[in-house]
């Protein structure tokens, strides 16, 4: 497995990174024993960096991985961990946390449900408009003096906040969703990331699905949050799956899956980007592994971008609801 620093002050990690949420949220029923046996496969294969929130299944996803890394020797993975998101009993969305009580309570259950001493990146999920960044980045670093955490990550935030968050700690990533129809980041916020050594850590590199090259709306339900997203409705839906099949058509010519076309061109946008892999599945575990072995050229690149130019998805990456509470999108 490839590795890289993350930042100029972050750990060393895999060139990917496993995110867990879909194991126990968000994208409808899941198979505990096939997402341990994901997790297992992930480490096997080198991958470090395991990415989950404390409020993904409301602390069953940091359950799942404390089974699944239960055992194992602490220094052979990663834990990156996300607090500050509210729900309530019915799993409704309900607001942000993140004042400097609420996030020492939330680290003392999520270091319980892991079942570690430590964890190796912390970060507020969104920027809680009631809680300035400062306060809260402030006494993530009292958790870093105290030997709770390892470094302080962000999460979709925006060049000005970045700044902020930077003055009062060292941040070791930003946390944001990047792909070939997801590059809002490039104009402001990457170039802020470079400038402060701060690396970046991409999620949502194949847009959900969308443009994995396995898409079928027909096994979407209603507990799944893309039956509702506007990508994925109508005339939106239709456009963007252009975009994928285009996407496809050149990876066939090159011997690579849509997906592994996806993840390389995310790789291929510097060494401080580690793509975070949403798989469920050993088998889209497996693929997305592939895109480590693929090096593409700059013709390469040139004719995957004319094929999906910048901005041509349809519809926003959120529904409006929750894109409101995107400071990286203001």
């Amino acid at each position: 497995m490839k590795k890289t620093q993350l930042g100029q002050t972050g750990p060393n990690t895999s060139r990917i990174g496993l995110g867990c949420m879909g194991m126990s949220d968000m994208y409808g029923p899941s198979d505990r024993t096939e997402s341990i046996a994901t997790i297992h496969a992930a480490l096997d294969a080198g991958i470090t960096l395991l990415d989950t929130g404390d409020f993904y299944g409301m602390g069953h996803n940091e359950m799942l991985i404390g089974e699944a890394v239960s055992g194992l020797s602490r220094d052979v993975y990663q834990l990156s961990v996300k607090f500050g998101a509210q729900r309530d009993p019915s799993g409704a969305w309900i607001g942000y946390d993140a004042s400097p009580n609420a996030l020492k309570t939330a680290l003392c259950y999520t270091l319980k449900r892991l079942g570690v001493d430590y964890i190796d990146i912390y970060r507020p999920a969104r920027l809680d408009p009631k809680v300035p960044i400062e306060d809260t980045v402030g006494s993530i670093a009292d958790m870093v003096k105290a030997g709770y955490v390892r470094h302080i990550g962000l999460s979709e935030v925006g060049a000005d906040t970045i700044r902020k968050a930077a003055s009062v700690h060292p941040i070791a990533d930003l946390q944001i969703e990047y792909s070939l129809v997801s590059r809002g980041l490039e104009d402001k916020i990457l170039p802020v990331c470079r400038e402060l050594g701060i690396g970046i850590t991409a999620y949502g590199v194949l847009s959900r699905g969308l443009i994995s090259g396995h898409w079928d709306p027909s096994k979407v339900g209603q507990t799944d949050f893309r039956a509702h997203g506007p990508r994925f409705q109508g005339e939106n839906m239709e456009k963007n799956l252009a975009l994928a099949a285009a996407l496809g058509r050149i990876a066939a010519a090159k011997g690579m899956t849509t997906a592994q076309a996806a993840i390389a061109w995310v790789l291929a946008q510097g060494e401080d980007i580690v793509p975070v892999i949403g798989a469920r599945r050993r088998d889209r575990l497996a693929e997305s592994l592939g895109s480590l072995d693929l090096e593409l050229t700059q013709a390469d690149l040139a004719e995957i971008e004319n094929a999906v130019p910048k901005g041509s998805a349809s519809g926003t990456r959120y529904a409006e609801a929750m894109m409101s509470h995107l400071d990286s999108e203001k």
